[in-house]
């Protein structure tokens, strides 16, 4: 087998309009919203870095620009750093800049769904393999989920979709993938179903967000007509593909935690866990939680 392309782009879908986080994202997207001190897509960005990609793809739409001007240079505040001699900020803020020419911004300019969402980034991404990771959701472990998944890439090539289990009684309200081997770190996908009846998943694992592509998913989003909600629906599009290639996804295991940042619980709970592992935080946090609770 040849060896895989590199994976060098990857797709952050960030134009959703935060309904269930109003009034708060009236007039802030809701990935600008922060997890202790970084806006959650930071936290995303920092994770597709960590695992070596090299070109960022935002997918935005109407009263997103914030997102646009958190990834660029402010000279003002630089040079006020600077000037008050606080280093180690400016020094901070410089290390998670992108380089020139690192970002693109494309507009998805209706809320027609996940799977036109990704579509939308076609031309920027090109004929290569590609990440997307969805926003909303924070991996957090000793690895970064995506650099699990793009070891697992360039061993077997083809596309990935990053898993992990649920409570058996939780399956239904979740996207979720059938495999070969459950106990595998990485394993071929059987069966994808979409929020399946109470009893009738597959398994237990549900897909967590984060994808590794082939670019011929391009083409069936293409085509693929609207699904849940009305919606173009990416799953929609890879059941099709694994329709077409049996064993065209793999599942790669993620053993960390997850935390639904599109939830207000997942939200607070990501907020509080980010914050105890955190030297300067962790141990005052830690005793005033003891007290409030």
């Amino acid at each position: 087998m040849s060896k895989p392309k590199r994976i060098r782009k990857a797709v952050f879908p960030v134009a959703g309009l935060g309904t269930r986080f109003l009034p708060a994202t009236k007039a802030v997207p809701k990935e600008m919203l922060t997890v202790v001190d970084r806006p959650v897509i930071q936290h995303v960005v920092n994770e597709a870095r960590a695992a070596g990609i090299e070109h960022f793809v935002f997918v935005t739409g109407r009263g997103k620009s914030a997102i646009e001007d958190h990834f660029d240079h402010q000279f003002e505040l630089e040079r006020t750093l600077s000037d008050k001699k606080k280093t180690e900020a400016l020094d901070e803020l410089l290390a998670e800049l992108p380089g020139a020419g690192q970002t693109s911004f494309t507009r998805q300019q209706a809320p027609r769904g996940l799977g036109h969402a990704v579509w939308c980034a076609r031309e920027i991404v090109g004929d290569e393999p590609f990440a997307v990771l969805l926003p909303d959701m924070l991996h957090h472990g000793p690895v970064p989920c995506l650099k699990e998944m793009i070891d697992a890439y360039e061993e077997t090539g083809g596309n990935l979709v990053a898993v992990s289990p649920v409570p058996d009684d939780q399956t239904h309200l979740y996207g979720i993938v059938g495999v070969e081997d459950r106990s595998a770190k990485v394993s071929p996908i059987t069966e994808m179903v979409e929020k399946p009846p109470k009893g009738a998943a597959p398994s237990n694992l549900h897909v967590t967000g984060r994808y590794v592509l082939e670019p011929e998913i391009f083409s069936l989003l293409a085509k693929q007509e609207a699904g849940a909600g009305g919606e173009i629906q990416l799953t929609d599009a890879m059941i099709a593909l694994q329709r077409e290639k049996p064993g065209a996804f793999r599942a790669v295991r993620f053993d960390g935690a997850i935390y639904d940042c599109g939830s207000k619980i997942g939200f607070l709970l990501a907020n509080v866990a980010y914050a105890l592992e955190r030297e300067d935080l962790g141990p005052e946090l830690r005793a005033a939680l003891g007290r409030l609770v």
